[in-house]
């Protein structure tokens, strides 16, 4: 009587099933049900896919694993070796959570569900199951995890704090698209990512109200620029600390704004010369610093560093 392959014992929440047996005969049955696929592994590579259905183990139906067994003499009147992996095309639920940073060196945790299905068994045999040698579901959803982990770090690492937290609808959109492609090429489709917690630090997030409750922007484009300033200075040949010490203070200082001359003026400390006249000083508002070309227009004064390259404008 012919050996019958099946996985007939697949949980809801069952992902891979690897066949106990690597021994196959010629004319075993093959059982495949809804919502499954069989895949023959062997050496380390994919062949032949058996979608649901009642399958004769046969030469005929194993072209691709035939053609690598042919090379072996009497393949055809002795069982061979091969894994069948069984793998469920179902939709799962996963999750993931994790801790990085943004573009502002702020640290950002993050936690959250995604669904998937496996749309491609083969690849997914050959990148996961095989390629990384977990062939139990606990494996499969642990690898998973890290895979989701590591790739949302790395996407959300080219946004800033205020933009994580101001625009989540449109950066968790975008991290999904790319995620989407990440996923297909392991043979996954991505059908839904949602973010259900995302935090950051004590102190970031002081700044975050801060700035909801101000809108001083320009503030943290000065502070942003303090922080450029010291790394320069720091990374300098012969530079000492005392100088990011002293250059800071001034950029951080707040940019005095247009006000209504007084009334009355301090006499300057030497009287001018009769019959001459003082000029009166008067402040050139500059619209892009010479220097990168950053537009300062929608600034009220013209700041004393530029907020971009750090160059000195007054």
């Amino acid at each position: 009587m012919p050996d019958v392959i099946e996985w007939a014992t697949q949980d809801e929440n069952d992902i891979v099933y690897r066949y106990p047996k690597n021994t196959i005969s010629w004319g075993s049955q093959l059982v495949v049900r809804e919502f499954q696929v069989a895949v023959f592994f062997r050496d380390g590579k994919a062949y032949d896919v058996f979608q649901a259905g009642r399958h004769t183990i046969t030469t005929q139906n194993l072209p691709l694993l035939t053609s690598i067994l042919s090379k072996i003499a009497g393949f055809d009147r002795s069982p061979f070796t091969a894994d069948i992996i069984f793998v469920s095309t179902k939709q799962f639920k996963g999750l993931y959570g994790a801790s990085g940073q943004t573009t502002d060196l702020a640290p950002l945790k993050f936690f959250g569900s995604y669904w998937f299905k496996v749309s491609d068994p083969k690849i997914f045999v050959m990148e996961v199951v095989g390629g990384q040698s977990v062939f139990e579901t606990p494996q499969v959803n642990e690898f998973l995890r890290g895979y989701m982990n590591e790739r949302l770090i790395s996407q959300l690492s080219k946004y800033d704090l205020v933009t994580v937290f101001s625009k989540l609808e449109e950066v968790s959109f975008k991290v999904k698209t790319a995620i989407t492609e990440e996923l297909a090429r392991i043979g996954i489709q991505l059908i839904d990512l949602k973010f259900e917690g995302i935090d950051t630090t004590p102190e970031y997030r002081e700044r975050l109200f801060w700035l909801k409750q101000t809108g001083a922007t320009t503030t943290v484009l000065q502070m942003d620029t303090a922080k450029s300033v010291a790394e320069s200075l720091s990374k300098s040949p012969g530079a000492a600390l005392g100088a990011g010490m002293v250059i800071i203070p001034p950029i951080m200082q707040p940019q005095p704004t247009q006000q209504a001359q007084p009334q009355q003026q301090a006499q300057p400390a030497t009287a001018p010369v009769a019959g001459t006249q003082t000029a009166p000083t008067t402040a050139i508002k500059i619209n892009f610093c010479p220097n990168c070309g950053t537009d300062l227009r929608n600034l009220p004064t013209t700041p004393k560093f530029c907020p971009n390259c750090g160059l000195k404008l007054t």
